[in-house]
């Protein structure tokens, strides 16, 4: 008895082995290097950082409150500000790209610099940044600066980017 699961442990790590060997990278005669390839496309972090952790629970709070905004304005300019917080919250934790030393860069949106810091967003970057001069005309209170279809549907999709950045940073659900 003793020696049947020995044996099955001993095939275990066997395949176990294999399965890493398996994701190494291949170099030229055949041999492997480096450490197995990450088969998942996503930041593993054992925790964020406060502030990142802090702005995405502002983001969902953000989500909670433009679900139940009066008006299409107010829902529109609520969730993208929930978007950009989330963004916030990616930059918070991957940090921003480093400035040249001979002159100082131009401010840039988080939009800009999101695509920079985590590749893997660069559409939902383009996404948000589309609708941000909309936002900014429906905090000013500007009427029909977004309709509810509108609002609607950035709601949702910042209910997805959110998911996708708690799934990004490793985050529980």
């Amino acid at each position: 008895m003793g020696g049947d699961g020995a044996n099955r442990h001993r095939r275990q790590e066997v395949a176990m082995a294999a399965t890493a060997a398996s994701r190494r990278r291949p170099i030229p005669g055949g041999r492997s290097a480096g450490p197995p390839a990450d088969v998942h496309p996503v930041l593993r972090r054992a925790t964020a950082s406060p502030a990142a952790l802090d702005l995405l629970a502002q983001a969902r709070r953000g989500l909670a409150e433009a679900a139940e905004a009066p008006t299409a304005n107010e829902r529109y300019a609520t969730a993208h500000l929930a978007a950009l917080r989330t963004a916030a919250a990616v930059l918070a934790v991957r940090g921003r790209p480093e400035a040249t030393p001979r002159r100082r860069r131009r401010i840039r949106s988080a939009w800009e610099v999101l695509p920079e810091a985590a590749p893997e967003l660069a559409e939902w970057s383009a996404l948000f940044a589309s609708g941000a001069e909309r936002r900014a005309r429906a905090e000013a209170g500007i009427p029909g600066a977004a309709t509810w279809r509108q609002a609607d549907d950035l709601l949702r999709a910042v209910t997805v980017f959110l998911r996708l950045v708690h799934r990004l940073l490793a985050l529980p659900s």
